[in-house]
């Protein structure tokens, strides 16, 4: 039997992923982290962008968009919460296009009613959205 570790995503919304794996992959602020069975206790912040997990004896791993939110590991237990967790296969590549280009345009309006760090972040979520396909097409 391999060692495993038991991943949970959950959204504002809804728990997305429930499962065993053999390795995580994570968007820490800092850079990528990964998490294997055995792992120390941590806890960190997330920025948007995709969490790949390996799953057990299979060859692929799974992909899961994530908006940011916070990174928690217990001993055998991977705990990620996310205000926005989509699994890759349900990502929209129109609709995140679309909300790059609404960000873009609003950043670059000059006018004092424009919520810049909003705009910022919604513009960092759509990139994210889009890489996060883009690697989808590469498998």
């Amino acid at each position: 039997m391999t060692n495993t570790i038991q991943i949970d995503v959950v959204s504002a919304e809804e728990s997305i992923f429930s499962e065993q794996a053999e390795f995580v992959v994570a968007p820490a602020q800092m850079g990528e982290v990964g998490i294997y069975p055995n792992h120390a206790s941590m806890i960190t912040l997330l920025k948007a962008g995709s969490v790949r997990i390996k799953m057990v004896d299979k060859g692929n791993e799974d992909l899961i968009f994530i908006s940011g939110g916070i990174l928690e590991v217990q001993p055998g237990h991977i705990t990620i919460l996310s205000d926005t967790a989509i699994r890759g296969k349900d990502l929209d590549e129109t609709k995140a296009k679309a909300a790059k280009k609404a960000a873009e345009e609003s950043l670059a309006k000059k006018g004092s009613d424009i919520d810049f760090a909003l705009a910022e972040a919604e513009l960092a979520e759509a990139v994210a959205q889009i890489q996060a396909i883009e690697k989808l097409r590469k498998k």
